[in-house]
């Protein structure tokens, strides 16, 4: 679906009938997947669609129940069993848990180069120099080193999640999963941190994008899966999914779907 996903290598993930079930329900219901490294996909749906879902069992805070004969596959990288300190090389997760998580006083670049320890906040961590050249360069990258001594809480949504990608990409991962990434930005934030993503994504570093926003979607994100009552209800190219009759019939408002510079918009409610 994308230019040049990198199918030299098995699949990034690969998921076969996944259910997963919470409190006695099932959040993901039969779910079949493959994504591949270098793919940037969007994954689209309403709340409660079970998109959170899906991201937690990807870093495998969430299993599949086992049930018999189902031909149950639950793959990353060719592999069933993962250390979950692995996957850091793999996925890099950016949620708006974590952004709860880390607003505190603690500053942007300590945000990042906590990253190398899984931690919040470095405590009595050892930072090596090496892994202040790293945090020196995302931070260029990101174009936020002049707000690096700032602490969290004095950020604003948008400044604040770019320091939490940050801390995502210390480990180089594959791919860089985004879960609701513009809630509450305004819109010059917004067109900021799409620009940012955009760079991420030309950079090589994949992009899943979770959202219930179709604008959330920048042009380098080809393929789209729609998602609802923890399904994949549809999944293939944007140009063939981003649809008045399918986004009319997923969100159950009737919308008409406009595009304007590569970027796709929902109107009509």
């Amino acid at each position: 679906m994308n230019p040049d996903p990198d199918t030299n290598y098995p699949p990034l993930l690969e998921f076969r009938n996944v259910t997963i079930i919470k409190g006695g329900k099932s959040v993901l219901d039969n779910i079949s997947v493959t994504i591949h490294q270098g793919e940037h996909i969007a994954i689209l749906g309403p709340n409660g669609a079970g998109k959170s879902s899906f991201i937690k069992t990807i870093n495998r805070e969430y299993y599949p129940a086992v049930q018999d004969e189902n031909g149950l596959i639950f793959r990353m990288r060719g592999r069933d069993v993962w250390n979950v300190w692995d996957l850091r090389a793999l996925f890099g997760i950016v949620s708006n848990d974590l952004l709860f998580t880390f607003t505190r006083d603690i500053s942007g670049r300590d945000v990042v180069l906590s990253g190398f320890f899984s931690s919040v906040g470095l405590f009595r961590h050892e930072v090596t120099a090496s892994m202040e050249e790293k945090t020196d360069e995302i931070l260029d990258f990101l174009e936020i080193d002049h707000l690096q001594q700032r602490p969290m809480t004095s950020l604003s949504s948008g400044e604040a999640r770019r320091f939490l990608i940050g801390r995502a990409l210390v480990h180089d991962p594959r791919t860089l999963i985004l879960d609701e990434p513009t809630n509450s930005l305004d819109l010059h934030s917004l067109h900021t941190f799409r620009s940012m993503l955009r760079k991420i994504a030309r950079s090589g570093t994949g992009i899943i994008l979770v959202t219930h926003n179709i604008h959330d979607i920048i042009p380098e994100i080809r393929r789209v899966i729609l998602m609802k009552d923890g399904r994949f209800w549809k999944d293939g190219p944007k140009t063939r999914i981003l649809t008045d009759e399918n986004l009319t019939e997923l969100f159950r408002v009737p919308l008409s779907v406009l595009k304007e510079g590569g970027y796709y918009y929902a109107t009509g409610y």
